[in-house]
């Protein structure tokens, strides 16, 4: 399989994360595992018809594709004749493209999207990520991200700050954020937090030399001990951490 991420155009920085392409190669027939991040997405199918959302949803060809935020982990069936272009969304940006549907309701799904809102196949085949920056360029909505400053907090402190904390930092009641984070990242705060913090651990996991126990790492990303950890990867990975 062939992954390669590219940066958006400096206009488009403060929405999109980056485009990416996916390509499988001869030897591919498997399942890929996505783990969750907070962010949502659009996905056009530039192959054979893909299985996602654990082989629920078939992605068509020359069709595209709203992805939600996720709450867990998703498997994609990747083969010789996959390839795939997508745009990884910050979290809160979706609607500064698309008067769509509010996040909540795309939390864990992939929906095709309505010709009028889809791109354009032949101008992805020629020179995909010279167009999707136009694109985005031609679509992006001079607004503010009211949950910006609210989401960079929870990145700063890894995931380890309360809601409480959070509302007063940013002058916002919880009530006021958790119905912002439904709507426009499709997930509650909370949830959105132990994401970022999740994500935190996994680095740390990854990264981790034999002399790095899993107690101290749990300590660090702010867990109880190793078993809530654990069962913290177990629920976002569907994996064991001496799986990852």
């Amino acid at each position: 399989m062939i992954y390669r991420e590219i940066k958006p155009s400096v206009k488009l920085e403060p929405y999109i994360h980056s485009f990416w392409v996916l390509k499988g190669e001869d030897p591919d027939k498997q399942w890929e595992r996505n783990f969750p991040d907070g962010c949502a997405g659009l996905v056009m199918n530039l192959g054979d018809t893909c299985l996602t959302d654990n082989g629920l949803v078939s992605m068509e060809f020359g069709k595209t594709y709203a992805v939600g935020a996720m709450t867990s982990f998703k498997d994609s069936y990747i083969n010789s004749n996959t390839h795939l272009v997508g745009v990884c969304l910050k979290p809160a940006s979706f609607s500064a493209f698309y008067n769509y549907l509010p996040q909540h309701e795309l939390t864990d799904n992939t929906i095709e999207f309505d010709r009028p809102l889809s791109f354009n196949i032949d101008k992805v085949l020629a020179n995909p990520c010279g167009y999707l920056n136009e694109f985005f360029i031609g679509r992006v909505k001079s607004r503010g991200n009211q949950l910006q400053s609210v989401i960079q907090d929870m990145h700063h402190a890894k995931g380890q700050l309360s809601i409480q904390e959070l509302s007063q930092r940013n002058h916002i009641t919880v009530r006021q954020l958790e119905r912002h984070f439904k709507k426009e990242v499709g997930i509650s705060p909370k949830e959105y937090s132990n994401i970022v913090r999740f994500q935190h651990a996994l680095s740390l996991i990854k990264g981790a030399d034999d002399k790095r126990s899993l107690l101290d790492i749990a300590f660090e990303c702010g867990y109880y001990d190793h078993s809530h950890l654990a069962n913290e990867v177990k629920r976002n990975t569907g994996l064991s951490p001496s799986q990852l």
